[in-house]
């Protein structure tokens, strides 16, 4: 091989290495991600039952019934 084509291939080469390892990175980001969004929906899940259970009244202890103390 010519000198040019050499130097054209090993170009070729390297940039296809770097583009292997950002593609890499970018999946384990992606990945993480992906968790990060689970967890939070899981969450938010658990929230709005909360919510949910207090605005129809669940969940009352038998101290909401008493009277205030000033009675």
């Amino acid at each position: 091989m010519s000198d040019d084509l050499t130097r054209r291939v090993i170009d070729l080469e390297t940039r296809l290495a770097h583009h292997e390892r950002m593609a890499e990175e970018m999946s384990q980001v992606i990945f993480e991600q992906g968790r990060t969004i689970d967890r939070q929906t899981a969450q938010i899940r658990r929230l709005i039952e909360r919510l949910l259970s207090v605005e129809s009244g669940g969940q009352r202890s038998p101290q909401d019934d008493k009277p205030p103390p000033h009675y």
